[in-house]
């Protein structure tokens, strides 16, 4: 305690208050207030003033800036100001009962900056955090990860988890924490579905979280409360779902894969076996080449579907544009699905638009719409009917293909586009194929900066597909677009090299030449092939890329090295056929390039623009 006393308010103090005045006692008893405390700010000397007009002042943890030891320091201190009358009554001093507070302000300070801090941590975590507080589960505290799962408008903070989160309920999440309490068992939850609506008026949001539940416990080991933690998991799990559907459909897409190339190979084994045991009749010689060469287009088909998936997928598809009607595209279309359609006695008809001409690939659109119209009449009934629409709406139009057929359940709507996708209630009835035809339709029609998309009002109902493509002005005129295609006009006697370590294909290919009125020369491996294209000196090589000993774009490289070889046309046969491998085979040298199994059409047509080697 400490007193003053008088006008000059002399000092007088008890040993608690000496720790206060360090080296300033014992010269502070008796001397006036203004010699001991004279450092006093304006403030605390207000504050004693006030006790002149009996008013008392009380203050914890007020920061003063005393001089101690020499120096000025800041101090806390929890004290009280109050007058003191004499024997007049008046009041002639103060009277101030002090407490320093310094070590213990730092310490609470220490603690609040701590729990600051460890608030902070809380709010910044990355997963979501609340600790429930009693039986009850009252929301004490949570952090913004918490609230963004629940929804940000939610009071939350102060009600219980029931009161807040009424969704929980059914779900199972209270009894959870119930259980919890009562045992004082943690339960981790991997995985676990949670529905609520996060905000006032919105569809209920499907979401996957991971979570801890984590009691607290107080000194005496007793359950207080518990700790929620844990992150949203919705995009991971459907990811992880999307790579499961993506293997099973591998899966699926492998097996019938093998079905299919199995299937062609049959009748083609059969076919080849009946013309070695026997000597057939023109009929039959007839019949049996033409088993052989419908099931080579159809495995063609197969392979050259896959590789389009493959083209489009590294975006190595490239168009060759022309300006063309769009019912030209569809007259092509039906042509080349009339097979199909006609072999199941189905109706089509097509509503024509001739005044819609289109900018874009006429081979990769005929494609689109032939690739639609078979898929039509795949999975429609034996005299069912398709019905081939067309509009147009300012610069885009809209082409239809719909059906009468078995129709698309709803669930697999958003997935008829998929590569490898078919739907599994009907795969007994979609007559071979690997569930990538509406895959490359999607892929080719967003290369022509249009869309596609599929309805139906359910199973047995049929289907629509419509395509949204860009269409020109009625008022440009036509161009023709450049496309390399079969030459009409007879070609000339060859002289031509055979290289490839397939004698099976060397032997089709040297009858079918000679049939030609062409001259054959064969090679079974790059050496060979080099050797004699160096001694015969060949109007044409054709040169497979995998032989042994030396491939075909070393061959390649060789002959064009050499004088003699820069007149002989190269012609690249390969079953790599992309765009890069084009590339690769034209640096080597080779004019041309044949992709296999390729027709003997192809051929034809290939080896009409090879140009006779002049005579040296």
């Amino acid at each position: 305690m400490y007193l003053a006393w008088g006008d000059e308010g002399y000092s007088f103090y008890n040993d608690g208050y000496i720790p206060i005045l360090t080296d300033k006692h014992p010269g502070a008893i008796g001397a006036t207030f203004e010699r001991v405390w004279g450092e006093l700010s304006p403030e605390v000397r207000a504050l004693i003033d006030k006790t002149k007009q009996d008013k008392t002042s009380y203050f914890e943890d007020m920061p003063l800036t005393l001089l101690k030891n020499g120096k000025l320091e800041q101090f806390y201190f929890t004290f009280s100001y109050s007058g003191v009358r004499g024997d007049s009554g008046e009041i002639e001093g103060f009277y101030a009962v002090c407490l320093e507070t310094t070590e213990a302000f730092h310490a609470k300070q220490q603690r609040v900056n701590e729990s600051e801090r460890l608030r902070a941590l809380f709010e910044q975590a990355p997963g979501f955090m609340a600790i429930l507080r009693g039986p009850t589960h009252v929301i004490d505290i949570a952090n913004e990860a918490y609230h963004a799962l629940v929804g940000k408008s939610r009071e939350i903070i102060g009600r219980t988890v029931l009161e807040a989160l009424p969704e929980t309920l059914e779900q199972g999440f209270i009894s959870l924490l119930d259980q919890v309490y009562d045992t004082g068992q943690p339960f981790v939850g991997k995985e676990s579905r949670f529905i609520l609506v996060r905000e006032s008026g919105e569809a209920p949001t499907e979401m996957y979280v991971d979570f801890v539940y984590q009691p607290i416990f107080n000194d005496q080991m007793e359950v207080t409360g518990i700790m929620a933690q844990g992150h949203e998991v919705t995009e991971a799990y459907f990811a992880r779902q999307a790579l499961v559907v993506a293997d099973r459909q591998k899966d699926q897409f492998i097996a019938t894969l093998a079905h299919e190339l199995r299937n062609p190979l049959a009748p083609i084994r059969t076919a080849s076996h009946l013309l070695g045991v026997c000597s057939p009749t023109p009929e039959q010689l007839e019949k049996t080449s033409g088993v052989i060469t419908r099931q080579v287009e159809h495995m063609s088909k197969l392979l050259d579907d896959l590789l389009d998936v493959a083209r489009i997928s590294r975006n190595q598809i490239r168009l060759v544009k022309e300006h063309i009607s769009l019912d030209t595209i569809l007259a092509m279309a039906v042509e080349t699905a009339r097979p199909q359609i006609e072999k199941k006695n189905q109706k089509i008809v097509v509503h024509e638009n001739g005044l819609v001409q289109l900018d874009g690939d006429s081979v990769r659109l005929t494609q689109i719409f032939s690739n639609l119209l078979c898929n039509a009449a795949k999975y429609t009934d034996s005299g069912g009917e398709i019905i081939v629409s067309t509009s147009r709406e300012g610069d885009r139009c809209k082409i239809s293909v719909t059906d009468n057929g078995i129709g698309i359940r709803q669930e697999a709507l958003g997935s008829v586009f998929d590569m490898f996708s078919q739907q599994e209630d009907v795969i007994d009835r979609s007559e071979g194929g690997l569930g990538i035809g509406l895959g490359l339709v999607k892929g080719l029609v967003e290369l022509h900066g249009g869309s596609v998309s599929a309805q139906s009002q359910g199973y047995g109902k049929g289907s629509t597909f419509t395509v949204v493509l860009p269409c020109l002005s009625n008022n440009l005129p036509q161009k023709i677009g450049e496309r390399s295609g079969a030459d009409t006009r007879m070609t000339a006697h060859l002289r031509i090299l055979i290289a490839d370590d397939n004698a099976d294909l060397v032997d089709v290919l040297t009858d079918f030449l000679e049939l030609m009125g062409h001259t054959p020369i064969t090679a079974s491996n790059g050496h060979d092939a080099l050797v004699i294209a160096e001694k015969e000196l060949p109007d044409v090589a054709i040169l497979d890329i995998g032989m042994p000993i030396l491939n075909g774009y070393q061959v390649a490289q060789a002959i064009r090295s050499e004088r003699w070889g820069q007149d002989i046309t190269l012609i690249a046969a390969t079953g790599w056929g992309n765009e890069r491998d084009q590339q690769l085979a034209s640096a080597a040298g080779f004019d041309l390039h044949l992709t296999k199994p390729f027709s003997m059409e192809k051929l034809q047509a290939t080896l009409s623009l090879a140009t006779k080697r002049p005579a040296v």
